[in-house]
């Protein structure tokens, strides 16, 4: 089975007094997505951190595997991948906008998963959940995962 992404912290979802307050969907139960018949009603931010020279479908097909049901706002990484014909094409499959940040953008993030292999490959030890964390609100919708040597951590996009 493909790891996909549950909340980390299930909610169940209530009415409230506020329509203007933003409510997490999730199935109180197994803290799964609550969907609308077109998938989740929560948007997420997509980190990811591959090697030069990932194909398009790779990357495509990580990011559908942890993601889930979830709706995507948008693919976030470094900037130097962002300007990769391959990253920028996943963006267009999946039909969202892509955004990179700097290394020096991605280090100020503290991040809970670092690694000194990726610092010292690209100047920064986090790639994926520091432009996840960037792009999004700062709450993590899951941890970072994964798939086909490829990293993807997941943000919510919408302000809690």
């Amino acid at each position: 089975m493909p790891p996909t992404c549950t909340p980390t912290l299930p909610v169940i979802l209530t009415p409230s007094a506020d329509s203007s307050t933003p409510q997490r969907h999730s199935n109180p139960d197994d803290g799964s997505p609550v969907t609308d018949g077109r998938g989740s009603l929560d948007r997420v931010t997509v980190g990811i951190g591959l090697r030069p020279g990932t194909t398009s479908d790779r990357i495509v097909r990580a990011v559908e595997e942890v993601v889930g049901d979830y709706r995507i706002a948008c693919l976030a990484t470094l900037d130097t991948r962002a300007a990769e014909p391959e990253v920028r094409a996943a963006a267009a499959i999946l039909g969202v906008a892509l955004l990179g940040f700097t290394a020096e953008e991605l280090s100020a993030v503290e991040v809970a998963h670092s690694s000194p292999r990726t610092e010292s490959a690209v100047g920064t030890p986090s790639v994926a959940e520091a432009a996840a964390l960037l792009a999004g609100n700062g709450e993590s919708a899951c941890g970072r995962t994964i798939v086909d040597g490829i990293v993807v951590a997941v943000v919510y996009a919408d302000p809690i």
